[in-house]
């Protein structure tokens, strides 16, 4: 038995990938809950305009790295990052009041709200694949890992190497930062209390004053914000791909059902659940069987659950569940 090799290879290949997953899924989540419990529907362009806002970043990136601007170790896309947010959120400020305006005017079911969203998600699909085409783009520059598994074997005498790449750090940072930020906001600033007020009985908010319209452009700035960090930050951890980001929705809306429509703590939570489930699920367990088990129980299978290939299939898998039997989630959001 080798305990300290198999925690080694936990860390590597479960606890960092999944917590860095988590993070991205978790800014992802803040998003649609907010958009849920402020304006009340489902925005099922959400993975695409994280795909939006990732391909700006990427021709910002390449405009600052054509003139020689770059941020040295760290990726040159943070530079870009504030750039990106200001664009991507005018661009849903603007498809607000071109398509959501309308309907809330005539106060539409949320249906229809639905059912709009998803032909915004095919036009921004469209214009995405458009400006930025369908192949997969890497544009993470600056150093490439914190720690670098030859070292770390060197260092610790271990079989088992650990790497850590610096996006991963980065995700985890930006994301508390994030986080933190929008926390201090919703509890703190008149804004954000009112945005809170508006959410938990609309009727009253305005009878007490607070601007409607005031609240859903902050609440579009503050999705702006949060889906495009979160694609950034996915990008630079893997690449970017307009087909991956569509397939995020599926774990990002599990994410923020499974915390709990609503609650922006629900969804940060829900997203660590979605990330560690699928690192779970799919992850060859053989090898750390193998440092943990006595030789007489040594497995002869790889002791995988599900293919990485049916990935996509834990998130749908939790989401049924969660439906079936909590769909107030965990910490008692709106029911779906």
């Amino acid at each position: 038995m080798d305990f300290l090799n198999a925690l080694v290879m936990l860390t590597n290949f479960i606890i960092i990938p999944a917590t860095t997953y988590g993070a991205q899924l978790a800014l992802g989540a803040l998003g649609v809950t907010l958009i849920y419990s402020i304006l009340r529907f489902s925005n099922f362009a959400h993975g695409d305009t994280m795909a939006l806002g990732t391909v700006v970043t990427i021709g910002i990136t390449a405009l600052f790295q054509s003139w020689g601007i770059t941020l040295g170790p760290l990726p040159t896309a943070l530079l870009a990052l504030p750039f990106a947010i200001i664009v991507t959120s005018l661009v849903m400020i603007g498809t607000d009041q071109v398509v959501y305006k309308f309907y809330r005017a005539k106060k539409a079911a949320t249906i229809v709200f639905v059912m709009a969203s998803l032909g915004v998600m095919f036009m921004t699909n469209g214009v995405i694949r458009f400006l930025a085409g369908v192949k997969d783009i890497n544009f993470t520059d600056g150093e490439r890992f914190l720690i670098q598994a030859r070292a770390f074997k060197e260092w610790s005498g271990l079989d088992q190497p650990l790497a850590l790449r610096t996006t991963q750090a980065l995700t985890v940072v930006v994301a508390v930062i994030v986080v933190a930020w929008l926390f201090w906001f919703l509890n703190r600033t008149r804004t954000g209390k009112s945005m809170r007020a508006y959410s938990d009985n609309e009727d009253l908010a305005l009878l007490s004053g607070i601007n409607p319209n005031r609240v859903v452009m902050v609440t579009w700035l503050i999705v702006g914000i949060l889906t495009t960090t979160a694609g950034v930050l996915y990008g630079l951890d893997k690449s970017y791909s307009p087909f991956t980001y569509f397939q995020l929705l599926l774990p990002t809306f599990a994410a923020a059902i499974v915390g709990g429509l609503g609650s922006p703590l629900g969804a940060i939570a829900g997203g660590f659940v979605v990330a560690y489930s699928e690192v779970v699920v799919t992850y060859v367990w053989r090898a750390v069987a193998g440092y943990v088990l006595p030789e007489n129980l040594q497995p002869e299978g790889l002791l995988q659950l599900l293919s990485t290939d049916y990935k996509i299939a834990v998130s749908f898998t939790i989401l049924v569940i969660v439906l079936l039997f909590k769909p107030t989630g965990i910490f008692k959001g709106q029911s779906v």
